[in-house]
């Protein structure tokens, strides 16, 4: 049977990052919350295992971030488990505030004052 795995995205504000977590195994793995921007905001537990780790050192609390991450499950002792594995954090570029144009001067908008049906 083959096995195929999908990437997905999601994108908010670091809410929460945990310090890092050493098995004996020799495992390791770090946890991390992001708080989506959506009408009800939700906040996402993910991870990074192994070497990927290091991709949370760039980030702090309050960074707007886009992850990119992949959803693995497993059993164990009949229960079941899913976890996001994130495999790339990007910083969001800040958008602009408003549905006006940057930098272009008010008299030149469409939509002259004269032009308005109020």
């Amino acid at each position: 049977m083959e096995t195929q795995s999908s990437a997905y995205e999601l994108e908010g504000k670091v809410k929460v990052i945990e310090d890092l977590r050493s098995f004996p195994s020799g495992f390791t793995k770090r946890e991390f919350v992001v708080t989506t921007e959506e009408r009800y905001p939700q906040d996402i537990k993910l991870e990074c295992v192994k070497e990927r780790c290091d991709l949370l050192n760039e980030y702090q609390v309050g960074d707007e971030v886009k992850v990119s991450f992949n959803l693995r499950g497993n059993e164990y002792n009949g229960r079941y488990f899913v976890n996001l594995h994130a495999w790339r954090i990007e910083k969001k570029a800040p958008g602009p505030s408003s549905d006006a144009p940057e930098n272009v001067p008010e008299e030149s908008l469409p939509g002259d004052a004269e032009d308005s049906p109020f």
